[in-house]
């Protein structure tokens, strides 16, 4: 049953996570030992089991599968973000958007100078 709940909370990334590594009854007893006497519906409770979830989660920023990690983890803190924060947060996108098409446009003008130039 804590299973399930944290499935649902954590949107089932914890599942196929122990799947993916093989160790699918540890990660079941250390999070039934985790969440063992708190309320399910209890939103710290919810927030605590999807802080244990990001912490028990590889963050190998050295794979293509960390760096992606790595972006969903800044979205989700934008979703869950309001105010000046997410502002900041949309500002700092924007800005990386306009980064990479600068850059590719340079690329481009570079290839095309030097094969027709």
């Amino acid at each position: 049953m804590v299973f399930a709940h944290w499935r649902q909370v954590t949107g089932g990334r914890s599942y196929r996570g122990a799947v993916e590594r093989g160790d699918r009854d540890e990660e079941i007893e250390r999070l039934e030992e985790d969440l063992h006497g708190l309320d399910p519906d209890d939103p710290e409770v919810q927030a605590f089991a999807a802080h244990r979830d990001r912490m028990q989660r590889p963050n190998s920023e050295a794979t293509v599968e960390g760096m992606l990690r790595g972006v969903d983890d800044f979205a989700q803190s934008v979703n869950r973000a309001d105010g000046h924060r997410r502002l900041v947060a949309v500002v700092v996108v924007v800005l990386i958007l306009f980064g990479v098409l600068f850059t590719l446009w340079n690329a481009f003008l570079f290839v095309f100078s030097t094969f027709l130039g």
